[in-house]
């Protein structure tokens, strides 16, 4: 496959969104990841052999990329593709937001967190279940949530454009496959650096058990379905990202793991049940790797976010709108009790100046 046809764009059915053009003239990442073969460093070690069509190995903390098969390569992202929900939805919804899920939301095909219509549930527990379980309903709870599926795959979208992932075409946002929905290795490696960049995030994604409110809010447990935690050992510690399969994605991967003072990511598209296994490989050959060889490319830095400021070091906020985050009744309190004692400085100073205006006037 040329370079040219790893960025097509397939023109999207009617009533899809319109897929995101690369920028003329440039690959994003560097020149060299136009290449749908084998990029690499060529005194770098051998790579291992993967079974996965394309792939990614990057630096998470400084972005650069390590080696890469076909990183713009569009394919289907499966279940990966809520780690762009996720990126989307957290500056937006507090944890706390109550959320109503449906009988449409509760019937999705796939894999689901089991929420029960008419239950309302917290946003930080839909997340939670969403990519933890890779919960189809939780998604779309979450989507009606922040103002209506269109509303959020609009957003997604958007987001997508932000983080300059130009291979992304978002349909729904769950990542069951439909006609159009697609991404890359190298974009899915941008959407999970910029989760992991945010501390609630990496929560959701780096624990293998967490509790459920279930059926009437009775607790249960749930469990982390990226094997990756269970079956890569010893070589570094897991810390996240999210699986995926469908059966035009095959199995997908986003996966990250430390090591001492390192941690790397690694997206894997189109693999078969090794893809786990691939993975593990990958990041051993990255972690042998890392300092000695020169990269081939770069994840790029995420464009500003318009409208959202920073926020305590959980994410980032904004006001006003459906299932935003609000402004805490902590932040509240903290804002009033700057402005009466900004008053009190005021008034003071105000009173001690007078006085000593009537001193000077009163002297003979």
């Amino acid at each position: 496959m040329t370079a040219a046809a790893a960025h097509a764009q397939p023109s999207p059915p009617a009533g899809q969104p319109t897929p995101i053009a690369q920028p003329a003239g440039r690959t994003i990442g560097g020149p060299k990841l136009a290449s749908s073969g084998l990029i690499v460093d060529p005194q770098a070690p051998p790579l291992p052999a993967v079974k996965a069509k394309t792939f990614v190995v990057a630096d998470l903390d400084s972005g650069q990329i390590l080696a890469a098969r076909g990183p713009h390569v569009r394919l289907p992202p499966a279940s990966t593709l809520k780690i762009l929900t996720a990126d989307t939805l957290l500056p937006r919804l507090h944890p706390e937001q109550p959320c109503t899920a449906t009988a449409e939301d509760a019937a999705i095909i796939g894999s689901r967190a089991g929420v029960v219509p008419g239950q309302r549930y917290r946003a930080d527990d839909l997340f939670r279940a969403m990519m933890m379980v890779s919960g189809n309903d939780a998604a779309y709870v979450l989507a009606r949530c922040a103002g209506g599926v269109p509303q959020t795959v609009r957003l997604m979208q958007e987001e997508a454009h932000r983080l300059q992932a130009y291979d992304t075409t978002v349909v729904n946002p769950c990542g069951l496959d439909e006609p159009g929905q697609l991404s890359s290795a190298y974009d899915l490696a941008l959407l999970g650096r910029a989760g992991m960049a945010r501390q609630d995030f990496r929560g959701y994604v780096g624990v293998t058990k967490a509790p459920w409110p279930g059926k009437d809010g009775k607790p249960e447990s749930m469990w982390n379905r990226n094997r990756l935690f269970y079956r890569y050992h010893g070589r570094a510690t897991v810390i996240g990202v999210k699986n995926g399969y469908t059966t035009q994605a095959r199995h997908t991967l986003v996966g990250a793991a430390r090591q001492g003072d390192r941690t790397l990511i690694v997206s894997l598209m189109q693999g078969d049940r090794t893809i786990y296994e691939d993975a593990g490989r990958l990041l051993d050959w990255g972690f042998a790797a890392s300092g000695k060889v020169h990269p081939v490319g770069q994840l790029v830095e995420p464009l500003p976010r318009p409208g959202l400021v920073s926020g305590d070091g959980s994410g980032e906020r904004r006001a006003g709108g459906p299932g935003v985050v609000a402004q805490s009744r902590g932040e509240r309190a903290l804002g009033w009790l700057g402005v009466l004692l900004g008053a009190g400085v005021f008034f003071g100073g105000a009173a001690v100046l007078y006085r000593l205006l009537t001193r000077v006037s009163q002297k003979p």
